[in-house]
């Protein structure tokens, strides 16, 4: 076993590596937007399955639901 690892994994008070915590934090950034568009696109995708013009709205609400949800998990395991 290494010194600078412990037998519980990662020491917590260690401090991270600062492209670490940009890319977690930047991954925030995308988690929204992307969840947005993956509604809508695949809301567009039943619109045009099924003959209908407004399911696409409601690939967009899920889309946002989806987005908060990852956001609220990211946001707590990076609060650890």
């Amino acid at each position: 076993m290494s010194p600078s690892s412990s037998p519980n994994g990662p020491d917590p008070d260690r401090k991270e590596n600062f492209w670490v915590q940009v890319a977690r934090y930047s991954q925030l950034a995308f988690i929204f937007p992307a969840a947005i568009v993956a509604g809508w696109l695949i809301g567009l995708a039943f619109d045009h399955w099924l003959h209908t013009t407004w399911i696409y709205l409601a690939g967009i609400l899920f889309g946002i639901a989806a987005g908060f949800i990852e956001l609220i998990r990211a946001a707590l395991r990076n609060s650890k």
